[in-house]
């Protein structure tokens, strides 16, 4: 009796269970399956070249070396073997016939002489001329195919644009060497199927598809393995994958019957990027596209922990750094910047003789991000300081940290003109979507532009621009992904934007620069405070690709410290600009006043030049001193006790920013003589000397003691730089009422967190409250 009922009682569990999970995808009921956000794309009319019928059936990929997945070796297929081009007459007209034949736009560049390195096997093309329209490197003018006198030190090689050719489908014609070639499609995507994926930014896991003909289509799992799953995963921002439940998607998939690729796919896992993946078999020819039983592959990938999923609420979570042995310095967007390895509890920088993207993807994984877009080297994002602590790496692209892969560690000739960086790739937010720029005369600069929640509907407002500075426009050009800030504007009724977006929608706004959108910075919650009103009132950015990077050298300042008693007769000028102590003013003319002098050698170690902020119009002229200031604080000068306390200070006037000396093959651009104008060239460093004015603090009223001497530059942000933790630098100080001592100099952010944690004062110069 009890075996009689159980049946009909476990059938309708059954079917409860199933309403619940078509209750979960009932939100897909939509044409072919898309949910909301994925629209069926327009299809795009892409038609297979019409090849000549004596044409060679030949194939392309870019091997080798590459520091982007775009680029790369130029690689023929032919005959059953792969082979290379020589650059013999090959031009930019070449390279764009190999670029369309690959699926991309167009061409970027070529570079002869085996740049991405020597390849293997046949040469089969040389003294290859293209007019650029034809639609096959087959049917350009040549030696013919395999004729040729080169050697592999004349391979060439192509850069290709990002962007692919819309509705570009890959045709076979090699049907019998199909796993030797690499996987070209339009676009790659994770499409989130799960109600409860498709609410998290970023979508993390569901259907890989690729989009091939202007159609995108499932790939059958059959073959699919871990490693597939790795590179796919790493190019979406993430660095590992995990486990999912394949029952709800098998349950999906028979609801709807998914439209397969008619190849897999065969990773090895250390890719950054699918293009440079194998095909595998052909589905269609296997299986009749029915995946031979299979199910679409779908993914489940682990965010780094600054992306973890959030609802659309959860954005004001800001990015927070970890002490790690690697860091990325000087980039304009999370995720890039100039690679730094910890040793010994100093910080310095990889050499780059031998960076690839593999090396490059180690680095992005272990900092939780994905695999690497690019690597770059010759100091393309700033030069670092300090030691080289790495050079000629070799990665197999499967460690944990850069430090696990075998380097060499003697770095003779390398300098930081040859620092090593990466562009990372990064989940997808949806930080750009919320914000824009208004008015403006190019994408570049406008009236900033919020989308908030107002009434039950989204809605464009501006943001109060009181206390609005560099730090705050650096995080909107950020979020923008539209590289460094160069302006912040507090008025800007030159850019008219919508008249419908001008109500102020954020008010009270302070970053600390580390923050990946403008509302994860503090702000005034849902009352809002703004005498001056939106309008032509609001905040406004300019934005750059580049930025300069002031630092000083610390050993200059170590190795000219000294003391001087200078009477007070002969510090009149110094006293009218208050480079002096307030008790001086009680001072008699007749009578000293104790100075610690030095020297300061700042260098711009960024990639534009250092400007003052303010134009020459309106420089200050001070009679006195008998010159422009063109900023009036450009340095401070405090001296502190061992518990932090601020005992002595002075600052320091721009008298003149100008190039005193520069590196071999950079010639000085700015020179102060006859009005003329200031700065500080990339490469070139500006030399304020210890016996000029002011260049002091003034310690007559300090006691013997040991004390912590401390340098910032640029400390009101007037002017936007790459980088600011580098700004300041500490020095350990004993004075025994005769002699002074400086020791132990160091750059801010050049030493462990451990060691900067033993030196009181500023930690990092990017949290001063202003």
């Amino acid at each position: 009796m009890l075996a009689a009922w159980s049946l009909p009682c476990c059938f309708t569990i059954l079917l409860g269970l199933l309403e619940l999970c078509r209750a979960q995808y009932e939100h897909l009921g939509y044409p072919h399956g898309y949910p909301q956000g994925y629209p069926e794309p327009e299809q795009e009319q892409y038609s297979a070249p019409e090849l000549p019928p004596d044409t060679p059936r030949i194939q392309l990929r870019l091997a080798g070396d590459k520091r982007k997945h775009n680029e790369g070796r130029v690689e023929v297929f032919y005959d059953g073997e792969w082979g290379t081009v020589c650059d013999d007459d090959f031009s930019i007209h070449s390279a764009q016939v190999v670029c369309r034949e690959l699926g991309y736009l167009e061409a970027v560049s070529w570079s002869p002489s085996s740049k991405y390195g020597k390849g293997e096997g046949r040469i089969w093309f040389d003294n290859v001329q293209c007019t650029g329209k034809e639609k096959s490197l087959a049917l350009c003018t040549s030696n013919g195919i395999g004729v040729s006198d080169c050697k592999h030190t004349e391979d060439v090689g192509v850069v290709c644009s990002d962007k692919r050719i819309p509705g570009f489908k890959f045709i076979n014609t090699m049907a019998n060497n199909v796993q030797s070639l690499n996987i070209q499609v339009e676009d790659v995507r994770i499409r989130a199927i799960l109600s409860s994926y498709r609410k998290r930014i970023p979508v993390t896991e569901g259907y890989v598809e690729v989009k091939d003909g202007g159609k995108w289509k499932q790939i059958c799992d059959v073959e699919w393995t871990k490693h597939n799953s790795r590179v796919i995963c790493g190019m979406f921002g993430f660095p590992g994958e995990r486990k999912y439940n394949a029952r709800v998607y098998k349950m999906f998939a028979r609801r709807r019957k998914p439209s397969y690729w008619d190849y897999s796919v065969n990773c090895t896992g250390n890719e950054a990027h699918v293009s440079s993946c194998k095909l595998g078999h052909d589905v269609a020819a296997k299986a009749n596209s029915t995946c031979g039983g299979g199910t679409p592959v779908v993914v489940s990938c682990v965010p780094g922990r600054a992306f973890s999923p959030t609802p659309m609420t959860g954005f004001r979570k800001a990015f927070r750094q970890e002490q790690t042995l690697v860091r990325l310095r000087g980039g304009a967007i999370v995720g890039e910047g100039r690679v730094e390895v910890l040793k010994n509890g100093e910080w310095g920088t990889i050499c780059d003789d031998n960076w690839s993207l593999l090396s490059a993807t180690v680095v992005c994984r272990e900092l939780g991000f994905g695999s690497a877009k690019e690597a770059l080297s010759g100091g393309r994002l700033g030069q670092g300081m300090g030691p080289v602590h790495m050079n000629e790496i070799e990665c197999s692209g499967f460690e944990k940290s850069i430090t696990e892969c075998f380097f060499n560690k003697e770095s003779l000739g390398c300098s930081h003109e040859e620092d090593a960086a990466v562009r990372c790739n990064v989940p997808a937010m949806g930080f750009q979507e919320r914000l824009r720029l208004s008015g403006g005369r190019n994408p570049n600069e406008g009236r900033v532009e919020v989308l908030v929640e107002r009434n039950g509907s989204q809605a464009w407002g501006t943001v109060c621009s009181d206390g609005w500075g560099t730090i705050e426009a650096m995080v909107v050009c950020k979020q923008l992904d539209l590289g460094f800030a160069s302006n912040a504007f507090q008025e800007t009724w030159y850019w008219p934007g919508e008249v419908s977006a001008d109500p102020v929608v954020m008010s009270g706004v302070r970053c600390s620069g580390t923050e990946m959108s403008l509302s994860q910075c503090l702000h005034h919650g849902a009352h809002l405070t703004c005498p001056k009103g939106g309008g032509r009132n609001a905040a406004g950015v300019s934005c750059s690709e580049t930025a300069p990077d002031l630092v000083l050298n610390p050993q200059i300042v170590e190795q000219t410290t000294y003391m001087e008693d200078r009477p007070m007769f002969m510090l009149q000028c110094a006293y009218e600009e208050n480079c002096l102590s307030t008790t001086s003013s009680e001072t008699p003319a007749n009578s000293y006043r104790r100075l610690l002098r030095f020297s300061s050698q700042i260098h711009n170690n960024g990639q534009s030049d250092f400007r003052p902020k303010a134009e020459r119009h309106s420089w200050v002229w001070h009679d006195c001193h008998s010159h422009y200031h063109s900023m009036e604080v450009f340095t401070h000068y405090d001296l502190l006790s061992l518990n932090g306390t601020k005992v002595a200070e002075g600052h320091k006037a721009s008298f003149c920013l100008e190039d005193t000396e520069c590196e071999e093959g950079i010639e000085k651009r700015y020179e102060c003589a006859n009005f003329g104008e200031q700065g500080i060239t990339v490469g070139c460093w500006d030399t304020y000397r210890h016996d000029i004015d002011c260049q002091w603090i003034d310690i007559t009223d300090i006691k013997p003691g040991d004390y912590i001497f401390q340098v910032v530059i640029n400390p009101n942000y007037e002017v936007p730089e790459s980088d600011y933790t580098n700004n300041f630098m500490k020095c350990r100080c004993r004075y025994d009422g005769h002699r002074i001592w400086m020791y132990s100099c160091h750059n801010g952010g050049s030493l462990s967190t451990e060691t900067e944690e033993s030196f009181p004062g500023l930690l990092n110069n990017q949290v001063i409250h202003r």
